[in-house]
């Protein structure tokens, strides 16, 4: 498993020692503040993707991690900032637009067909690149039919690099809850994001669970090229697999930066710890 090292804000940064080089700012945040009544769930909160890296945020319960992700993906529309993506910049995103610009999402809490087939199941990721109308899909006659198989093909792609061969045909509902959570990552992927939001992918886990989905993190990261942004509440895993961390608590952002220097940071220290020392 590789272990990241620091880089600095220049173009084309590299991780010294590995040779893993990231490309350009893909997603920008800025000045993001979200109250829901006169709670303030996040306050001017800044940082950026850059394309290629592992982007992990953490910070104790409530801090705003999921709130965050939401912003992105256009389920909260944030009172102040901005988001931009690949050039583009929005006051407020909508759900189906960030799905189509490349922005996949899982969330904590399994959204999952339990009643249909991991295969299925995944075959929903598939929906925003269905070109042929319902009424073709129905009689699966002619380009409809070519359109399937095609789609089918990219499943099956999918189940196979994440190892669930085995389960294709079995309905979701009857998987333990860590392949339940690889369905999940599953369907994300199967609509070929630019950049995937993970929402505690390993929560629930058991230490072997854990381990696997590292891997797979890290080769979707590797092999596929997808840029990762992701929730992670156990430490030993943000550091081991993350590029640049930013650190959130009480909705403030507190820290930001590569592993070692998130770790040395006496108010993340605190944060998490309740003392400095």
């Amino acid at each position: 498993m590789r272990e990241p090292d620091g880089f600095g804000a220049g173009p084309s940064p590299s991780t010294p020692g590995t040779g893993r080089r990231f490309g350009d700012v893909i997603l920008d945040v800025k000045n993001i503040s979200l109250a829901f009544g006169g709670v303030k769930a996040l306050t001017d909160i800044s940082f950026d993707v850059r394309e290629h890296e592992v982007r992990a945020i953490i910070g104790p319960n409530g801090a705003g991690k999921s709130s965050m992700l939401n912003c992105i993906n256009g389920v909260y529309q944030p009172q102040h900032g901005s988001i931009t993506f690949r050039g583009r910049t929005f006051d407020h995103m909508r759900s189906r637009q960030v799905a189509e610009m490349g922005i996949a999402r899982t969330f904590q809490n399994l959204a999952l067909f339990k009643g249909m087939s991991v295969l299925d199941n995944i075959m929903t990721g598939r929906n925003l690149r269905i070109r042929s109308n319902l009424f073709l899909q129905a009689l699966r006659i002619g380009p409809a039919e070519r359109e399937e198989i095609r789609h089918r093909e990219a499943v099956e792609r999918i189940i196979d690099f994440l190892e669930i061969q085995a389960f294709r045909k079995t309905p979701v509902g009857q998987l333990p809850y860590g392949l339940q959570k690889r369905v999940d990552l599953a369907r994300a992927l199967a609509m070929e994001p630019q950049v995937l939001l993970l929402d505690e992918p390993m929560a629930g886990m058991n230490v072997e669970e854990k381990q696997d989905m590292c891997r797979f993190i890290l080769d979707v990261n590797d092999e596929f090229g997808t840029t990762v942004v992701l929730i992670e509440h156990d430490m030993g895993v943000v550091m081991d697999i993350s590029d640049r961390v930013v650190v959130l608590d009480y909705g403030k952002k507190i820290g930001d930066g590569v592993p070692e220097e998130v770790r040395a940071n006496p108010e993340v220290i605190k944060a998490y710890l309740g003392t400095s020392h």
